[in-house]
C-alpha cells in the first residue's frame, strides 16, 4: 500500500528528474532510495552529461546508496523512481535487492517522450543467434581460471 510518505519520496524523485532536464544533465529520470524513512541515495539521469550509457537515475542512486550503507545490498530499502525502470535498471535493482520499488510513470509514457526501450525487451526474448548485436562464444578451458579460483577461495562474498 502506498502511503503519503511514499508519495512525498516519489515527488523527490520526480523533482530530481525535472532538475536534471532543466540543468541539461540527461533524460527526464530521477530516483531516491530510502531506508528507515531517510533518503540514503539519489540520482538523476546523467547519460548525456557524463557520456555514460549506464548513468541512469536508478543506477546512480543505487551506487550512491550502497556507498552510504557500505554494502552492495539494499535490503530494507525502498527505491522511488520517476519512471518504470528500464531492463538495465531492473537488473541492477534485482542485484541490489531493495524491498520495494515505487514508480510514477510507465515505460509507455517514456516511449511517448522518445525513450523507447521496447527493442531491448524484444531482444532479451530472442535467442542469442537472432539478436541484432552479434554475440559469439569462444570457449577454451584456460579461460575458466577466474571461476576455478573463485571455487577454491575459502572466504567468498556471495551475492
Amino acid at each position: 500500500m502506498i502511503t503519503q510518505k511514499d508519495i512525498s519520496f516519489l515527488q523527490q524523485a520526480v523533482d530530481l528528474a525535472t532538475e536534471g532536464v532543466i540543468n541539461n544533465k540527461g533524460g527526464p529520470f530521477g530516483c531516491v532510495i530510502v531506508k528507515n524513512e531517510k533518503v540514503i541515495g539519489s540520482g538523476s539521469n546523467l547519460v548525456t552529461s557524463c557520456n555514460d550509457p549506464t548513468a541512469h537515475a536508478e543506477i546512480v542512486a543505487i551506487r550512491n546508496a550502497c556507498e552510504q550503507l557500505g554494502t552492495y545490498q539494499l535490503t530494507g530499502c525502498t527505491l522511488y523512481a520517476s519512471c518504470e525502470p528500464c531492463p538495465m535498471c531492473l537488473g541492477a535493482i534485482y542485484w541490489a535487492r531493495p524491498t520495494r520499488v515505487i514508480y510514477a510513470c510507465t515505460r509507455f509514457t517514456a516511449a511517448a517522450a522518445g525513450f523507447d526501450d521496447a527493442f531491448i525487451y524484444e531482444e532479451i526474448a530472442l535467442s542469442i543467434a537472432e539478436r541484432k548485436i552479434s554475440f559469439e562464444l569462444y570457449h577454451d578451458e584456460k579461460f575458466l581460471k577466474p571461476f576455478h579460483s573463485w571455487e577454491q577461495k575459502e572466504k567468498k562474498g556471495l551475492y
